[in-house]
């Protein structure tokens, strides 16, 4: 089941959305709230979860405040890898917390942190239990990324290698299980934490990964899962088969369904990070993919519930 959806991934990140087009985050903003409205127009009853923020920057949310977008949102969240990427050690947790519910009212989750095995499996391991350690009880909502690493293969489209070095790298180790499926040594410590955390884990179109990952999901005993539908793929042939696909697969878990990526040829500029052309356009996607995966019950079914 649907349990609340996510609008956008990251926008305080040029890596997922593009501040040179819109620096003060103004179109951001409208777009927000344009979506945010459509999802409930769809099923008032769900929760609407502003995408997680990376980095964790109270300025921005208190940004989003200024612009009146946290009227139309139910939880703000963030996302935090501080032994990876982030400028902080992993023990300031509580207090980059603290910092976002200085400026906000609203339920605060953590809808993506994590670990890379990049150096050593052991640095895994130690920073899944501070993590645990630090986190548990602090905020109602925890999603470690991520269930498996990401295929070499594949590139990781939301980053830039040419500029990040190493730190591009770490993207493909954040997995619990090795690009293979084969498990790493924090896999068994995250089963005895799997009443407190979720999982988040993003599937490509058409990933091969997916009915794999129900099964280990189910064998962690996950309860809680955050995934994605692009709004770019849903231009791709067959994209609702797949989605359908996807959706059904993972409908035993409670699942924050996150909807971002911007169409090429929908956008300001020729990529995903880009402000659309037509804000209204995101909306739309959003109410009709909330309509079809998470769709208000009826005053009968609602009661019978």
């Amino acid at each position: 089941m649907i349990e609340a959806v996510m609008i956008w991934n990251e926008p305080n990140n040029k890596s997922h959305w593009d501040f040179e087009i819109d620096p003060e985050w103004r179109m951001f903003a409208d777009m927000a709230i344009a979506a945010a409205d459509a999802v409930a127009e769809a099923n008032p009853h769900l929760p609407c979860v502003l995408g997680g923020i990376s980095p964790i920057d109270p300025k921005f949310i208190a940004r989003m405040q200024g612009f009146g977008v946290l009227d139309h949102f139910d939880v703000v969240a963030l996302h935090g890898f501080p032994l990876d990427w982030n400028h902080w050690q992993i023990n300031e947790w509580p207090d980059r917390i603290s910092d976002i519910e200085a400026v906000t009212d609203l339920p605060v989750w953590i809808s993506e942190v994590g670990v890379s095995s990049f150096g050593a499996e052991e640095v895994q391991e130690f920073g899944l239990r501070r993590t645990a350690e630090l986190l548990i009880g602090r905020v109602s909502r925890i999603h470690w990324y991520s269930l498996y690493d990401l295929p070499r293969a594949w590139p990781a489209t939301t980053r830039h290698r040419e500029t990040e070095g190493s730190a591009y790298y770490r993207h493909f180790y954040m997995g619990l299980l090795r690009e293979d499926g084969s498990p790493k040594r924090a896999l068994e410590l995250f089963a005895t934490y799997r009443s407190h955390l979720g999982i988040c884990q993003w599937f490509n179109f058409e990933d091969h990964r997916l009915d794999d990952a129900v099964r280990w999901l189910r064998r962690l005993g996950v309860k809680h899962l955050r995934t994605g539908i692009s709004w770019a793929d849903s231009f791709r042939p067959k994209a609702e088969q797949w989605f359908d696909r996807q959706m059904n697969g993972l409908e035993e878990f409670e699942v924050t369904l996150t909807f971002c990526f911007t169409p090429e040829h929908r956008g300001i500029a020729p990529h995903y990070a880009s402000p659309p052309l037509v804000l209204g356009e995101f909306a739309e996607f959003c109410a009709r993919m909330t309509r079809r995966y998470a769709p208000q019950l009826s005053a009968m079914e609602a009661v019978s519930s």
